[in-house]
């Protein structure tokens, strides 16, 4: 499918992904119509932080995906739909599992239900790398098992039968897109790369982190969004879950100690009690498998690691954007 001039919808646009992806659609020719969450400050969140010339291009939509009658209205007129706001913190999922499930599964359901009633051309679901719990083998590929070892991940799962059963059940042409762990620029406090930058950043002596040991495959979020594109631009991956990973795993204290080598060598680790997941709720290990997203679309990650956080520092590096994060507090 050809972006150029299609009328998209993107749920979660606000947010670190949405917003980037929100960027890349405008620049693509897309007509954007960009959901956000209501509030009464007006906020769009990251929107707010992108060019005026991008922010010309949008139609911005406040609303709340929990509501059917707010997302009914969103969808009226739209090609295709990128549905990616949700509730993500893992361990906010153990204090308010109930407002995970009327987000996470509620919200999709309600995406999925208008994009039906409407004629929807397109649906992408973004379902996250969690789902599938600590790997059973690598690399992990859409077939792998699902595991919810959280509340969060268990979440996803459900929005992900969905997506699946409305496909199956009514043919709305669904694609359930996975990204593994995305990393970079606009990334919420809640995840480990910007705990560790920001606490090195403000010249901490003493990084405080939990698990050390699990790893994770890290994506840049330019090329998870270039992935989201490829996607979209599929007709083959309708009803198929896809995979957007590198395939190359690093754990979380091999990360913090290249972090610190390239922000404040004198820097120690700390391993911080309150920031270990209960231990049968912890995913060990992440390694991705995209290889049905290359063979279908012929995309590759292109930014290495090194490359993906020197990005990253240099833009959390700004005072203005360093500021927004509270880095004494652990943001769960």
């Amino acid at each position: 499918m050809d972006l150029n001039g299609k009328k998209i919808l993107v749920t979660g646009s606000e947010g670190f992904i949405g917003s980037h992806l929100t960027e890349l659609l405008v620049a693509s020719g897309a007509n954007v119509r960009a959901f956000v969450l209501y509030n009464s400050f007006n906020a769009w969140g990251w929107l707010d932080t992108l060019p005026e010339e991008t922010r010309n291009h949008l139609e911005v939509f406040t609303g709340d995906i929990r509501d059917p009658f707010s997302v009914r209205a969103a969808m009226k007129g739209v090609d295709l739909v990128f549905h990616l706001a949700a509730l993500i913190a893992i361990p906010y999922s153990y204090l308010a599992p109930a407002s995970y499930i009327e987000t996470n599964v509620n919200g999709t359901l309600n995406i999925l239900q208008a994009a039906r009633e409407e004629g929807v051309s397109r649906v992408l679901v973004t379902s996250t790398s969690e789902v599938y719990g600590t790997a059973q083998y690598v690399p992990i590929d859409e077939a792998h098992p699902r595991q919810g070892q959280s509340p969060y991940s268990a979440t996803k799962i459900g929005a992900d039968a969905m997506a699946d059963a409305y496909f199956r059940s009514f043919g709305v042409p669904v694609t359930i897109v996975r990204p593994f762990n995305t990393y970079g620029p606009r990334q919420s406090a809640r995840a480990v790369i910007p705990t560790i930058i920001t606490q090195l950043l403000e010249g901490r002596q003493e990084i405080h982190l939990g698990a050390l040991e699990p790893t994770r495959d890290l994506v840049y979020v330019k090329d998870t969004a270039r992935g989201f594109l490829e996607i979209a631009r599929c007709p083959e991956l309708i009803g198929r879950d896809v995979n957007i990973a590198t395939g190359r795993e690093i754990s979380v204290g091999d990360l913090a100690r290249l972090l610190i080598q390239m922000i404040h060598p004198q820097a120690s680790i700390v391993t911080d009690q309150e920031r270990i997941r209960p231990e049968k709720s912890e995913v060990e290990r992440l390694l991705g498998d995209a290889s049905l997203l290359e063979r279908s679309t012929g995309w590759r990650p292109s930014t290495p690691l090194e490359t993906g956080l020197a990005e990253t520092i240099r833009w959390f590096s700004n005072p203005d954007h360093l500021r927004q994060y509270k880095t004494g507090i652990y943001n769960v």
